[in-house]
């Protein structure tokens, strides 16, 4: 009975798209805070700390500080952190090059979910703090709404009955987050140690190689990974990425074949 009384004197958070926050942009601001601040200036430098700094290290206080400003200046801009964090996730979304879903030809919806899926991986990988949000957020802002809206248009080209078309949607956009998720964590990871992907694989593989507990695993797999080919770390997911999103493909394009 404590934990609903609790719940009803505090509502579980929605989304600052929906609690009347979204439009806000100081108003009321006292004659003493800083001029030339507003919410696009601040959603700009969050998004810049994320990507320098990382999710974890992210403050109220360490933005300001960035601003040279105090803390409760940024305050009359957003109320809370987690209201900050998803307008920066919502401008990280706009940076995504969308098509025209009106101008694809009846066999382009291939080729434009190809685009669409390599867009949401850049995203992922360009800014390695997007993928742990996405699952914290309801994503409702203004570009990722456009998103899924292009991606629900571009499925409904496919030709697959409606019944079927979510799960194609999370088919192929639920392995581009993991995919994208994989790589950009990685990615930050080689940073935080200095070191270039291929540095930190080499040597990597180079510890592990000829650990017992994983050299069986290693070397099932050498055949494999001697077959991928690819001269550098970054050749080896480009390939590993398309081919996945073929077999994606291929398989809405076999349920759209009439059965036995």
């Amino acid at each position: 009975m404590a934990k609903a009384a609790d719940r009803a004197k505090s509502p579980a958070r929605t989304s600052v798209w929906l609690e009347g926050k979204a439009l806000r942009n100081g108003a009321g601001r006292r004659s003493d805070q800083p001029s030339g601040l507003d919410r696009e200036r601040i959603t700009e430098a969050t998004v810049r700390l994320l990507d320098e700094e990382g999710l974890a290290k992210f403050s109220m206080r360490r933005l300001a500080a960035d601003l040279n400003v105090t803390a409760m200046s940024v305050y009359w801009y957003v109320d809370t952190k987690d209201d900050l964090l998803e307008l920066a996730l919502d401008a990280a979304a706009g940076e995504m090059n969308l098509p025209d879903v009106d101008s694809i030809t009846p066999d382009g919806w291939r080729e434009t979910l190809r685009e669409l899926a390599e867009e949401y991986r850049r995203l992922l990988v360009r800014h390695a703090w997007v993928s742990p949000l996405v699952g914290n957020f309801l994503n409702i802002g203004p570009n990722w709404l456009r998103f899924a809206l292009t991606v629900q248009n571009v499925v409904r080209k496919t030709g697959l009955p409606a019944k079927k078309q979510t799960g194609a949607i999370s088919a192929v956009f639920q392995f581009v987050y993991g995919f994208g998720t994989v790589q950009g964590h990685y990615i930050a990871r080689c940073a935080a140690a200095g070191l270039t992907p291929g540095e930190y694989f080499t040597e990597a593989m180079a510890v592990v190689r000829d650990h017992p507990d994983v050299e069986e695993t290693l070397h099932s797999a050498a055949d494999m990974m001697e077959a991928r080919g690819g001269a550098t770390v970054e050749e080896m997911w480009e390939l590993d990425f398309t081919v996945a999103l073929d077999l994606l493909i291929a398989g809405i394009e076999a349920t759209l074949k009439p059965g036995p």
